[in-house]
C-alpha cells in the first residue's frame, strides 16, 4: 500500500493532477483518515492514463471511457473464468451415479 505523497513521487505527477483524476474517478484508492492509500492497481492505472495522454493524446473524456471499458473487461473476464470453474466441477448428480 502506498501513502498519497509517495505516490505522486513514483508516478512523478502533482497534486493538481492526482486531485483531478481522483475527481474523476479515474483511480480507487482507500481512504484513511486523512489520506489516501494506493495500490498497486492504481498504479498501473496511473502509469496506462499518462501513456494514454502524453503519448496518444487522449483527454479526460476519452479516459473516462476507456478506462470505464477496461473495468468492464475486467469484470467479464471475472465471471467468465467464475463460470468456467462452475462447469469444470462435478455436479452432484455425476457423483451420485
Amino acid at each position: 500500500m502506498i501513502k498519497r505523497q509517495d505516490f505522486l513521487l513514483l508516478i512523478r505527477i502533482d497534486d493538481s493532477t492526482l486531485d483531478e483524476w481522483l475527481k474523476d474517478e479515474f483511480l480507487s484508492p482507500y481512504q484513511v483518515e486523512n489520506d489516501f492509500i494506493f495500490s498497486e492497481i492504481d498504479v498501473a492505472r496511473a502509469h496506462l492514463i499518462l501513456d494514454l495522454q502524453n503519448n496518444m493524446g487522449v483527454n479526460n473524456p476519452g479516459l473516462s471511457i476507456i478506462l470505464h471499458l477496461i473495468d468492464q473487461m475486467h469484470s467479464m473476464r471475472r465471471l467468465m473464468s467464475d463460470v468456467v470453474t462452475t462447469l469444470e466441477k462435478p455436479s452432484d448428480k455425476s457423483l451420485q451415479e
